[in-house]
């Protein structure tokens, strides 16, 4: 509907900072380090060394926001009781955490393909607005047709769990999120269903997302023969 179309022209924001303003991310990089290695212009333990290093980068940035937007106080009243946009970032966090193993997987699949797809078409204009604009309906696409991006999910599950790990009474007390009690809440909202149910299987579906589905198909088609990327390629791809 409406709400998902305006919430994915909003999340687009992000990945436009990313790459104009020259950050790490996690899931653009799945692509661009496996190009570099089958371009043999990287190895591939270097490879690993930046996911990680990436990713959990990544991780404690998207914790560190998750408490400065707590503690702004957007999510509760005064009295405890949830606002409008506190049960909304519930709601966000309790779906994905519905998820099953293989949809997550499969859905991260689906969303890092069009994320670095984004990245890709960004890479081919030479100015701002030409990157804005390539940014824009990749990523409004992967966000209204509920794809699954592990460095989103560091920031929207990790928030859902400490709204409702703040007040689990107030959290079962809203009916639209069909959560029978104050136990309910604890035993869904855990580190261990994050973890093991929604970012890890994500996270291996981006990685195939990325490294195979773009890189992988991207370098094949027109790098394999060529032995190394341009140089204005080279240059677009570190930043």
């Amino acid at each position: 509907g409406v709400n998902k179309f305006l919430f994915g022209a909003v999340f687009s924001v992000g990945l436009m900072m990313v790459v104009i303003g020259g950050a790490e991310l996690f899931t653009g990089n799945n692509m661009f380090l496996t190009i570099s290695c089958l371009n043999k212009q990287a190895g591939w333990g270097g490879l690993l060394y930046n996911w990680i290093v990436v990713f959990l980068a990544n991780f404690a940035g998207s914790l560190l926001l998750v408490f400065i937007v707590f503690s702004a106080g957007y999510y509760a009243t005064g009295d405890g009781a949830l606002t409008g946009v506190g049960v909304k970032a519930l709601a966000i966090a309790k779906g994905k955490l519905a998820l099953t193993w293989s949809q997550a997987f499969f859905r991260g699949i689906l969303c890092n393909w069009l994320v670095c797809m984004a990245v890709w078409l960004a890479m081919a204009s030479k100015d701002v607005v030409g990157k804005i604009f390539a940014i824009f309906f990749p990523i409004m696409a992967f966000v209204t047709s509920g794809f699954e991006h592990s460095v989103a999910n560091m920031y929207f599950i990790p928030m859902g769990m400490k709204i409702a790990l703040a007040n689990p009474g107030a959290a079962a007390a809203v009916e639209s999120l069909k959560l029978a009690s104050p136990e309910a809440v604890t035993s869904l909202f855990t580190w261990g269903n994050f973890l093991t149910g929604n970012l890890i299987p994500v996270t291996l579906g981006n990685i195939v997302g990325g490294a195979l589905f773009v890189a992988g198909l991207y370098w094949f088609v027109y790098l394999r023969d060529s032995g190394s990327v341009s140089t204005d390629t080279a240059k677009n791809m570190k930043a």
